[in-house]
């Protein structure tokens, strides 16, 4: 093991990576029925749409580790999969099947340029303070997921959103669980969030929240997925609704992964070098996403825990995989992990990646702006890639109206262009 994945040179050892693979995949583990739940809108099968999502992960996880030699989570993003479904499908009128023949073509793109220097010519012509913002950003989106699935903040027909009531077993609960996560952090207890979610999970129990009583151990039939899986269809290769989904799907998997990228390998992991090649093995599982039959696949938010946890080698993927594989036998007890036990593990992390903010320069207002935007529109607008273009889009305009515009490179020109379109084009 050491020799695979350097373990030595990383400064870290098999027990840290375990630990971290272990709390990468109880962090993440919710994606299984979550991305299955989002596919059969698509009109994919349940049982199909839960097999496709842990091979996929599986095979994510996988490449990542022996490419990239990073500790990333690599399983079908929550956001593109619900372009996949309520876009493709649902608006631009795709079927599941055509879906899935536009995730294979944006991935073939995909690849291109990771392979190529446009991966790089695009990565360089990203100011540094809007990568900043992707961070900042995503970690306010983190922080808002677990507050949400908490019932610490809900929704609200007059303020959209307010605070929870206090009363309820699942916030109280909750609240208990994140002191409980913040004590065993501070006193850098091995393994701190793994142990935490294993007793907030107890302690749920203890209240009532988690009833094992109506456990029921049922295995998964594999005889719905024989219809999904190479199930890809290019029958409307030729139309604008098929190339429409294919360019947003390109552009959510291009800056979403470089945007998450930059905040995990190169901020989080402080391993730049491992940048490039991760993003060629994220590009590599996209394309086999169509042909397994799920949405595509992104390096997800959730990785911070396992870095978190001490995670620093593709040893942390390689566990987190196999726990994908084990979870296929496992899904009824997965199912009972609360989200009152989840919940304090994400509310953490999102203060740790809000921390970035201090790298922006909102003394320049034609840098703060455009990175303000993209902090406050990822979580509220519930995108990273809606997010991103709000951002995008007012950076070139701002420069321009302080007459600061020769400091844009082209590329950035385009970039905002393309994500002018992709607003548009869907409401054509």
């Amino acid at each position: 093991m050491n020799k695979i994945f350097n373990l030595s040179q990383n400064n870290t050892s098999f027990k840290k990576e375990l630990v971290a693979g272990l709390t990468a995949f109880f962090s993440i583990v919710y994606i299984i029925a979550v991305n299955a739940s989002i596919l059969k809108d698509a009109g994919i099968p349940l049982e199909a749409g839960i097999i496709a999502t842990v091979l996929s992960s599986i095979i994510g996880c996988f490449l990542v580790a022996f490419i990239s030699n990073a500790p990333l989570i690599v399983v079908p993003g929550m956001g593109i999969n619900a372009l996949f479904t309520y876009t493709v499908v649902g608006s631009l009128g795709l079927n599941y099947k055509e879906a899935l023949g536009a995730v294979f073509i944006s991935g073939i793109l995909f690849i291109i340029i990771a392979f190529s220097k446009l991966s790089e010519i695009i990565s360089n012509a990203i100011p540094a303070s809007i990568k900043e913002a992707v961070t900042v950003g995503i970690g306010l989106f983190i922080a808002f997921i677990g507050l949400q699935k908490s019932a610490l903040i809900v929704s609200n027909a007059h303020n959209f959103v307010t605070l929870g009531n206090l009363t309820d077993p699942v916030v109280y609960v909750t609240i208990i669980n994140l002191v409980i996560a913040l004590f065993l952090y501070l006193k850098k207890v091995p393994g701190n969030f793994l142990i935490s979610i294993i007793i907030g999970t107890l302690i749920s129990m203890a209240f009532g929240i988690v009833d094992f009583n109506n456990l029921q151990f049922t295995s998964i039939s594999f005889s719905s997925y024989k219809d999904v899986f190479l199930s890809f269809s290019f029958a409307k290769f030729s139309t604008l609704p098929f190339w429409t989904a294919v360019f947003s799907l390109v552009l959510v998997l291009v800056f979403e992964n470089i945007g998450i990228l930059h905040s995990q390998v190169n901020g989080m992991l402080n391993s730049p070098e491992k940048n490039a090649p991760s993003l060629k093995a994220i590009s590599i599982s996209t394309i086999l996403c169509g042909l397994l039959g799920t949405s595509p696949t992104v390096s997800t938010v959730e990785t911070a825990a396992g870095i978190t946890a001490g995670g620093r080698t593709g040893l942390t993927s390689v566990i987190t995989g196999l726990l994908f594989l084990l979870s296929l036998f496992f899904i009824p007890f997965i199912k009972f992990i609360p989200n009152s036990a989840i919940s304090p593990i994400l509310i953490i992390i999102g203060c740790f990646m809000i921390s970035n903010v201090v790298n922006i320069d909102f003394n320049d207002f034609t840098e703060g702006f455009p990175a303000f935007l993209i902090i406050i529109m990822i979580p509220l607008t519930y995108s990273i890639v809606d997010g991103l273009a709000f951002g995008f889009i007012s950076y070139p305009i701002v420069k321009l109206f302080a007459k600061d515009s020769r400091k844009i490179p082209i590329p950035m020109f385009i970039i905002s262009f393309l994500f002018l379109i992709n607003f548009i084009l869907p409401h054509m």
